[in-house]
Parts: C-alpha cells; sequence; structure tokens
C-alpha cells in the first residue's frame, strides 16, 4: 500500500479547524485554526502514537477525518 502513495496529500477533521498536508509517511504540516487566529506547525512522526496517526491521516477510515483539496490548503496559507 504505502509503495503506491503520491505525496503530498491533505486531510482535515471534521471540526474544520486542523488541517493536514501529509509530506510522507513520517511527517505532516498542521494548520490549527482557533478563533480568528490560524497556527502553522510542522511535525515529524518519532514515537508510536505519532506515526499510527499519520497512517490514520493516510488511511482516513476513522470517522471525523476527511479529504481536502491543496486549493483549500493554499487558501488558509494566505
Amino acid at each position: 500500500m504505502e509503495n503506491n502513495i503520491i505525496y503530498p496529500f491533505y486531510r482535515k477533521l471534521g471540526n474544520n479547524r486542523s488541517f493536514y498536508k501529509v509530506l510522507n509517511n513520517r511527517q505532516f504540516e498542521e494548520i490549527q485554526v482557533i478563533g480568528s487566529k490560524i497556527h502553522h506547525y510542522f511535525h515529524t512522526a518519532k514515537q508510536y502514537p505519532e506515526i499510527l496517526f499519520i497512517q490514520d491521516l493516510i488511511s482516513y477510515t476513522h470517522l471525523g477525518i476527511f479529504e481536502f483539496s491543496e486549493l483549500e490548503w493554499e487558501n488558509l496559507n494566505k
């Protein structure tokens, strides 16, 4: 499965407050919207729970994780 993935790809949580750009199976960028402020973070997964979280973003089989477009990501970064 991992060999067929084309990075980056984009996911969001159903609350429309957390957005993710998955760069590879160990790194992702995150945008959090808190009130009127936008916070941008870069994460490198080093511990098992972080790695599992990225796997959840890849498969997005859990309720509450949805696809998100590159254009929407770019609009958040403005």
